[in-house]
Formats: C-alpha cells, sequence, structure tokens
C-alpha cells in the first residue's frame, strides 16, 4: 500500500500526503493570495483539504515549500487544484517533481477523467499527458468568483 507519509524524496526534498504535515499557515497564505482563490477563508481550506488528497513538498528541515490537491473519488474521476510551489523555489524542477508524484498514486490510476484549470501553466500540465478538453462544449459550471468577498 502506498505510504501517506513519505512518498519520495529528491535532494534534501520530500513529498507527503500525509494531512497532518500539511502547514495551513503556508498553504492558506498562498491560495488566499492567489489568482485563483483570492480571500478564501481559512475554514474553506481546511474543509477543501479534508476531502482532497494532498500532496506537499517540504525541505530538509520540515518547510512546506509546494502544494497540489486531488479531488477524486479515487475510480474515474480527478479534479487536480490549489497547484503551487512557493516563489524562492521555483525553477528548481519541483513542479515536475511533484506532477510526476501526483500522476503515478495508485489512488488516480485507471481514472477515465482527470482534469484541470489553468491561465499560464499549459506547459508543464502538457508534459504529463493534459490535453485541452475534448468536446468543452459538453461541459457546463456554475461560476461564482466572487464566492469569497460576498
Amino acid at each position: 500500500m502506498w505510504s501517506n507519509t513519505l512518498l519520495q524524496n529528491l535532494d534534501g526534498y520530500r513529498i507527503s500526503t500525509n494531512p497532518d504535515e500539511m502547514d495551513l499557515a503556508v498553504i492558506h497564505g498562498f491560495l488566499s493570495n492567489s489568482y485563483w482563490a483570492k480571500g478564501m477563508p481559512l475554514a474553506v481550506l481546511k474543509k477543501a483539504m479534508e476531502h482532497s488528497l494532498c500532496f506537499g513538498i517540504f525541505s530538509a528541515d520540515n518547510q512546506q515549500l509546494g502544494f497540489a490537491r486531488v479531488i477524486t473519488d479515487k475510480a474515474t474521476f480527478a479534479y487536480l487544484s490549489d497547484v503551487f510551489i512557493v516563489e524562492s523555489e521555483r525553477g528548481k524542477g519541483l513542479s515536475k517533481w511533484l506532477m510526476s508524484t501526483i500522476v503515478a498514486h495508485p489512488d488516480l490510476q485507471g481514472l477515465r477523467r482527470f482534469v484541470l484549470v489553468t491561465v499560464d501553466a499549459h506547459g508543464l500540465y502538457e508534459q504529463f499527458g493534459f490535453t485541452p478538453i475534448a468536446h468543452g462544449e459538453r461541459f457546463m459550471e456554475v461560476w461564482n468568483p466572487e464566492v469569497y468577498s460576498n
């Protein structure tokens, strides 16, 4: 069985899916200032993380440097969300390593659909098999971008 604590080590960094290791202050600090989750309340983030498969990248001294969460039924569907690497650690290949770890996770194998939304990271995700949505006209949404400011 896949360990939920230590997934991989790379040059002094490690990736974990252990919820107890996730640094909410770092994650909330980044996400609540991001273009996609601006103003997200801490309580909303906690609830979202409780119902997701979360991946954290940590330094040798256990500082959280990156994060991603996957909302999934672990059988047919997954949605990748909230992916980030803190600015000081970018350019070191950590996002590629994080994505490699995510797509290799046993709970995310054999899915019929794995989706994400990005404004500017298409090149990263294409390296892991993501493509524009086929038949995008079939997808619908309820879009409320101001939900955290209401």
